[in-house]
């Protein structure tokens, strides 16, 4: 038995300040119908010894730790810039917002 009616597509739509044709009725019927079935398959295979997951495959944090290494020197960093001024990398204003 269909648990989903065009009825109740129509008020799902009221509810949601969304006007439907009838068209449209017709299909979301069939198409959430689809899905609520397909809830209550995966609803019955699920039982107090199977884990929630969000996830097929455990997954770890992948990030290293964060270490202080060996840095740039301001020279360093600058040595191949077009154009420097004050120990920053010089652009050109790009949105004629000149400063």
């Amino acid at each position: 038995m269909s648990e989903i009616t065009p009825d109740l597509v129509r008020h799902l739509g009221v509810l949601a300040r969304i006007q439907l044709s009838d068209e449209e009725v017709e299909r979301l019927t069939g198409q959430l119908d689809v899905i609520v079935d397909n809830i209550a398959k995966v609803s019955s295979v699920a039982t107090p010894d199977v884990s929630a997951t969000s996830h097929p495959i455990p997954l770890q944090n992948v990030f290293r730790a964060d270490e202080v290494g060996e840095v740039l020197t301001v020279a360093q960093a600058l040595q191949n810039a077009p154009d420097a001024a004050d120990d920053r990398f010089r652009v050109t204003a790009i949105l004629g917002e000149e400063q």
